[in-house]
C-alpha cells in the first residue's frame, strides 16, 4: 500500500474525535468516528500549529439558466421544493448562497435573445427583460425563498447582435448550429496565423467583436446599469459585474471576443465610470478569464488605470492554471471562481472526483467565492446550442425522477461544512499523486479536513493539528470530510 502522511494539527483546546464523512461510487455519505493519536508514523504533508489566518471563504453559487428552470419544472411540486430546500437553504445539504445569471441568452438558454434586439437603440427605449420575467427570474424567487439574503453578479455571453461587428450572436459559424454566414469568420483572425501549442486559445482573435465606437461603448455600459435597475425592481440586487463571459472562447453559441486592449478601453473608460455614477454599489470584477495565456491578461492587469477601475478577478476552466502566477504579482484584487467545469454529459464518479480536485484548487488559492455551473438538468444535459454538460442533479423527463449525481456529494463534502466565514488554513493539490487535501476553520471555531484519493488503491493518511494526529486510510477513489466534534 502506498503512503501518505496528511497532518492535521490541533491546541489542545480541540477537541481529540471528529465526524468521518466518506463517499464511493455507489456508497455515498458514510458516517463514522474516529479519534486523534498523539503519535504517527508518517510525515505531515499538511502542517499547521493554530497561528495561520488564511483567506475567508464567502460564498458557494450556482448559474440560474433557462434549461435548468426547464429541468425543475419537470418534477412534481414536492420533489422541486425539496431539491430548492437542498440547494439554497442555510439548513440544506449545499447551502448556496449567491447566484450568478446571464445577461441575454447564454448557452444553456432554450435559444437567442437579448433584452434589445432594436439596432440602432442607442436611448434604450425598446429595452426589457419581458422573457427574464418567465424564466429566470422565477427560477431565482424560488430559490430567494429558502435563503432570501442571497447575493447575486452577473455577465454577458454576448451583446445585441447590432452592437457586434458581426452583427450576430455568436463569434464563429457552425453549420449544424447556427445560421451564421461562414464569410463572417474572416474577422476572428484575419490574416493572424500564428498558433501556440499549450495554450488556450491556440490562436488568439485580433478584433474586437464589440464595436469599438464611443456611442456603443456607452450604450453598453447604459445597458448594464438598465439590467441592474429591472432586476432590482424585481426583488434581486446585482452586487457585482464582469464584462464577459469568456472572451477567449471563440463559440457557435452566443459569445463576443475582446482583444485585452478593448477589455481596458471598456472597463477603464466606460462600464467601472458608470456603474461609479449610477451604482457605486455594484462591484466591477475583471471576468470570466479562462485563458491560460499569462501575457494577455498580465497585459490587461499592468495597466496602471486598473486599480481604480476593478475590485477583483474572476477565474474559470483554463484561466485557473494562471491563478496562482496572477494572484502573486496582484496581491490587491480579491479572487473568485467563476463557473465550475462542465464534464461532456457524463454525470460519473470521475466528473464528481474533477469537481471535487477542482474546489480543492480554486479554495487553495485564494477564492473567496466559487460558482456551480448548471445545478439541474434533464435527460443528456444538452446546450441549446448541442453540447452534452453534466450537472448536480439530473431529471429524468420521461419518468419525472431527479437523481442526485456523484458530483452532488463531492460538492456537499466542501459546501455543507465550508460556510461563510470559514478560514482556509492550508491546501495540498492532488495534481501529481492524486491525494488533494485542504484544512478549513469555520466561523464556530470547528476544524474541518477534506481529503480526496483519486488512486485505484487505498492510500494511508495521517494528518497532525498541534500536538494531535488524524490517522486514517483513505478508499480507493474515494471523497472524504473529516469534521471536528
Amino acid at each position: 500500500m502506498s503512503g501518505i502522511a496528511l497532518t492535521l494539527s490541533i491546541s489542545n483546546i480541540y477537541a481529540q474525535s471528529y465526524e468521518w464523512i466518506s463517499s464511493t461510487e455507489g456508497n455515498t455519505w458514510q458516517q463514522a468516528k474516529i479519534k486523534l493519536q498523539t503519535k504517527a508514523a508518517q510525515a505531515p504533508v499538511l502542517d499547521i500549529d493554530g497561528s495561520e489566518d488564511g483567506t475567508t471563504f464567502k460564498a458557494w453559487g450556482t448559474c440560474f439558466n433557462e434549461l435548468g428552470w426547464d429541468a425543475l419544472n419537470m418534477l412534481p411540486r414536492t420533489q422541486q421544493e425539496t431539491i430548492l430546500r437542498q440547494l439554497f437553504s442555510p439548513e440544506g445539504d449545499l447551502k448556496f448562497n449567491m447566484g450568478r445569471f446571464s445577461m441575454n441568452a447564454n448557452d444553456y438558454a432554450r435559444d437567442w435573445y437579448s433584452c434589445d434586439e432594436v439596432s440602432g437603440d442607442f436611448q434604450l427605449k425598446h429595452f426589457n427583460i419581458n422573457r427574464d420575467k418567465t424564466t429566470l427570474i422565477p427560477f431565482i424567487k424560488a430559490a430567494q425563498q429558502y435563503n432570501p439574503n442571497m447575493t447575486f453578479w452577473t455577465s454577458p455571453w454576448s451583446p445585441p447582435s447590432w452592437m457586434k461587428i458581426n452583427h450576430y450572436y455568436s463569434v464563429r459559424s457552425d453549420r449544424n448550429q447556427n445560421q451564421m454566414s461562414p464569410l463572417s469568420d474572416v474577422a476572428l483572425f484575419e490574416n493572424n496565423t500564428e498558433k501556440r501549442d499549450g495554450v488556450f486559445p491556440h490562436q488568439l482573435a485580433v478584433n474586437d467583436y464589440f464595436i469599438q465606437d464611443p456611442r456603443y461603448l456607452q450604450t453598453y455600459a447604459n445597458y448594464f446599469c438598465k439590467f441592474i435597475d429591472a432586476y432590482k425592481e424585481q426583488g434581486i440586487p446585482v452586487s457585482m459585474v464582469m464584462f464577459q463571459n469568456e472572451s477567449w472562447s471563440y463559440t457557435n453559441y452566443p459569445g463576443c471576443a475582446w482583444t485585452p486592449e478593448g477589455i481596458i478601453c471598456f472597463n477603464v473608460e466606460y462600464l467601472a465610470p458608470t456603474l461609479k455614477k449610477r451604482h457605486p454599489e455594484v462591484k466591477v470584477y475583471l471576468g470570466t478569464i479562462n485563458t491560460n495565456r499569462y501575457d494577455i491578461i498580465d497585459q490587461v492587469l499592468s495597466d496602471p488605470r486598473m486599480p481604480e477601475t476593478i475590485q477583483g478577478v474572476g477565474f474559470q476552466w483554463e484561466g485557473g492554471q494562471i491563478l496562482p502566477r496572477l494572484r502573486a504579482k496582484y496581491p490587491q484584487y480579491k479572487y473568485v471562481q467563476t463557473e465550475s467545469e462542465c464534464g461532456w454529459g457524463s454525470f460519473d464518479w470521475k466528473a464528481a472526483e474533477h469537481t471535487f480536485g477542482l474546489m480543492n484548487h480554486y479554495l487553495g488559492n485564494g477564492c473567496e467565492e466559487y460558482t456551480f455551473w448548471n445545478a439541474i438538468l434533464y435527460d443528456g444535459g444538452f446546450s441549446g446550442w448541442g453540447w452534452k454538460q453534466n450537472a448536480l442533479i439530473h431529471v429524468d423527463s420521461k419518468a419525472g425522477t431527479a437523481t442526485y449525481t456523484p458530483e452532488y456529494y463531492a460538492v456537499k463534502h466542501y459546501s455543507h461544512y465550508i460556510t461563510p466565514g470559514s478560514k482556509i488554513l492550508s491546501y495540498k493539490a492532488g495534481k501529481d499523486d492524486k491525494t488533494p487535501v485542504m484544512i478549513v476553520m469555520t466561523p464556530q471555531k470547528k476544524q474541518v479536513v477534506i481529503a480526496g484519493n483519486f488512486n485505484g488503491e487505498a492510500k494511508e493518511v495521517t494528518v497532525k493539528l498541534g500536538n494531535r494526529y488524524l490517522c486514517v486510510t483513505l478508499q480507493a477513489h474515494s471523497l472524504n470530510t473529516f469534521v471536528e466534534k
